[in-house]
């Protein structure tokens, strides 16, 4: 069922203050770990990124440098090999990439921009058409670095599940073009595309050889399931005030949680934490019933499934630690536990494509 979009809720226009909930740090078993290889990678992906002019302008590439897309590789993979995690630190900034260009393209524009990015995976080797739209470019770069030493069944993975993120950004773009919100079950059958995480995790076999037949196993699924909708929950949560000030805000699940259970913005916020806490309960019941394959099965799925809820943990710090959506104020409102609504549509204006400065002192 979709309904119409038309402009906030009363409760969202009564509300200056939005409670951020705290969903991981107390609760989830997996610390906060950083790869050893942090700096150095940084340092190359970012030369890396800069000579590939994804955007126009010093302020736009600024602004991107600041989402600190290598930490979150970094935290993401914590135990990944420098060279995995160089190829990692790419492909994730790939992705912002795709992000930025779909969220002001029209559906047929994402699908140009989806064909260029898997005609680069099939040909990696191959030029790029000339005036091609950049991350063809940049995906078959990375790309070709990457297959050398991924094993076969990640880079399988890894282009299904690419394929599948790409036709849910293409859903999104019609859903935006046609002014449509989503109810709750189809958001999150989107949101699961969109969210990108099963390309994150296809990320964490990159040294691993598992099986089809292991990797779909109901126990397995239950985990990737639960904990890529913890992933969207604490995502939806950190970007809603972004999105509602750039006039992007209809494919966030607080926005959905409002309209559809007639809410407010801190009810929404409540509702999706409880959410939350259903999930971590399902992965981490799941993980107490992972089967027994025999090795070297057992230790790689070992590896996957810690994996899995290093993600939880890893997203969920960066989400303030990055400065995409509460500036240099996020280890702040981590605290407080709140921030100030800004204005809608404070930021829609922008003329550039890319991440835009926010005026923090909103906040």
């Amino acid at each position: 069922m979709f309904v119409p979009y038309d402009g906030p809720t009363a409760g969202e226009l009564a509300s200056t203050k939005i409670f951020i909930p705290d969903t991981v740090s107390e609760t989830w078993p997996w610390p906060r770990r950083l790869n050893q290889h942090y700096l150095e990678v940084k340092v190359e992906s970012a030369a890396w990124f800069a000579s590939c002019k994804a955007f126009n302008s010093a302020t736009v590439l600024d602004a991107f440098e600041r989402i600190h897309c290598d930490l979150m590789s970094c935290l993401g993979y914590p135990i990944a090999s420098k060279v995995h995690l160089r190829n990692i630190c790419n492909i994730i900034r790939i992705l912002y990439v795709i992000d930025e260009y779909s969220d002001v393209s029209k559906p047929s524009g994402v699908r140009e921009q989806k064909n260029a990015i898997m005609d680069a995976l099939h040909n990696p080797h191959k030029p790029r058409p000339k005036g091609e739209w950049v991350g063809g470019e940049m995906m078959r770069q990375t790309w070709e670095r990457t297959i050398r030493d991924a094993s076969a069944q990640s880079q399988k993975r890894f282009i299904t599940v690419l394929d599948s993120f790409l036709e849910g950004m293409i859903q999104q773009a019609i859903d935006r073009n046609e002014h449509r919100i989503r109810d709750i079950q189809s958001y999150i059958d989107v949101r699961r595309e969109t969210i990108a995480m099963k390309v994150l995790f296809a990320l964490l076999e990159l040294g691993l050889d598992i099986p089809d037949e292991v990797m779909s196993h109901p126990t397995i699924e239950t985990m990737v399931i639960a904990s890529m909708d913890m992933i969207i929950i604490d995502n939806d949560i950190a970007s809603y005030n972004l999105e509602q000030a750039r006039g992007d805000a209809t494919h966030n699940f607080i926005t959905i949680i409002m309209r559809e259970l007639d809410m407010d913005v801190n009810g929404a916020m409540l509702w999706v934490a409880d959410l939350h806490k259903e999930n971590q309960k399902k992965f981490l019941e799941a993980m107490a019933a992972v089967p027994k394959w025999g090795e070297p099965i057992d230790s790689q799925m070992r590896e996957y499934c810690d994996g899995l809820g290093n993600w939880v943990r890893s997203n969920y710090e960066w989400n303030f630690e990055n400065e995409r959506y509460f500036g240099t104020k996020g280890p702040e409102i981590q605290s407080k536990k709140w921030m100030t609504l800004m204005p809608k549509d404070c930021l829609k204006d922008s003329e550039e494509i890319g991440p835009v400065h926010v005026d923090y002192s909103l906040l």
